[in-house]
């Protein structure tokens, strides 16, 4: 449970990323957020469910593939 204000966004919002971080393991490449989503450095996240969301990768033009 979320007990910053504002809230963080859930687990299951579309913007659940911009959760404030809870611990950080830079040196392993992955944030545990508030919300209980794992954020890989490569953007890839694992929701608390168990769901891979994969990572958002993008071109050399910067265009989202």
């Amino acid at each position: 449970m979320c007990r910053h204000s504002p809230p963080c966004p859930s687990d299951s919002a579309t913007d659940r990323q911009a959760a404030r971080v809870s611990v950080a393991r830079h040196e392993q490449g992955w944030a545990l957020l508030c919300n209980d989503v794992l954020l890989f450095e490569d953007t890839g996240q694992l929701l608390p469910d168990g769901q891979v969301v994969a990572p958002c990768r993008s071109d050399a033009a910067g265009r989202v593939a």
